[in-house]
């Protein structure tokens, strides 16, 4: 009860900003480079997302994240870092007209992070749980405090650019002192095996329409084949085909929704050789063949305000 009430005015503080900023909206960004917000007025059902590495950060209500069937829930009393750009399932599950959940999201720097390590003269942090990308963690008035900062900005819009990066590299430090810090490390510190699967997640998302084969990028990452699939499939819930996949699917989803591409030029563009496949593999990860889908998503987009989620990987 102590640390809710300590808590409470910076937690109240950041609620009042996200509220004036999200009337009418579910998802936006901000003046703030790297910082969106988010609404939801109900309950929803599990709907599939896709989340960079990034402190997810919640003013009012609760919300669940959902990863390799594993459940993470946070509120206000506990915030949710990503480390890896992965599919999830995510939920609001308090939320209401008059009490809606509000919530921030703020991408992770690990170049900061890195520097912060070296820099700091903070202990290493060992003990932590290095096979996953997600983790839970408990917000501090310190954290919060950093927050409250960084969000009163957005009434000072000439100072944005000269104070947000010291109050984004304030929170990232109170990070690595939270007890999430072992997690943060892990990806962080070069040569570990999260952030070698980190590098291999980059070189994917720059190269998902090109084949490769598995073993060639265990290499790339100075990892072994078995130990590289094994550490792959525990930080993203699948295996490195089925993220290419994934990557695939999804940017064609974008091109024919956002850039009126028909189904054969986006199955082309993102590596595609056989439309028949490709129109197999997204029916099995979206529900629907290409043009139904397509066509459902603008009937959608044209009833509410809110951004198109992606969806999820499909299991093997």
């Amino acid at each position: 009860m102590q640390r809710t009430t300590e808590l409470s005015p910076a937690r109240e503080k950041l609620a009042n900003i996200i509220d004036q900023r999200t009337q009418g909206i579910e998802d936006c960004s901000t003046s703030i480079p790297n910082l969106s917000f988010f609404r939801r007025e109900a309950p929803t059902s599990p709907a599939p997302c896709f989340v960079e590495p990034s402190v997810l950060l919640v003013a009012q209500g609760t919300k669940h994240m959902i990863i390799g069937g594993e459940t993470y829930p946070y509120d206000a009393d506990h915030f949710l870092i990503t480390s890896l750009d992965i599919p999830v399932i995510s939920r609001t599950v308090a939320a209401s007209q008059d009490r809606p959940c509000l919530g921030l999201a703020l991408k992770l720097d690990f170049r900061i992070m890195a520097e912060l390590i070296g820099q700091s003269g903070l202990p290493p942090q060992k003990d932590g749980p290095g096979s996953k990308s997600i983790g839970i963690g408990s917000v501090t008035p310190s954290l919060m405090e950093g927050f409250k900062h960084l969000l009163e900005l957005l009434d000072e819009p000439d100072s944005i650019a000269a104070l947000a990066p010291l109050f984004q590299r304030e929170i990232h430090y109170r990070l690595l002192t939270s007890d999430q810090a072992a997690h943060l490390w892990e990806i962080a510190s070069a040569g570990s095996q999260s952030h070698r699967i980190a590098k291999a997640v980059d070189w994917l998302k720059m190269n998902f329409s090109q084949p490769f084969r598995v073993d060639d990028l265990a290499a790339r990452v100075q990892m072994s084949s078995s130990a590289f699939r094994h550490h792959f499939r525990q930080l993203t819930a699948m295996s490195p085909l089925q993220y290419q996949k994934w990557l695939r699917l999804n940017e064609a989803r974008r091109l024919m929704l956002n850039e009126n591409r028909d189904a054969g030029e986006a199955a082309f563009q993102v590596g595609y050789e056989s439309p028949s496949q490709f129109s197999r593999e997204y029916s099995r990860l979206f529900g629907a063949p290409p043009k139904r889908d397509i066509d459902d998503l603008r009937h959608k987009a044209d009833r509410t305000l809110g951004p198109i989620a992606a969806d999820v990987a499909p299991a093997d």
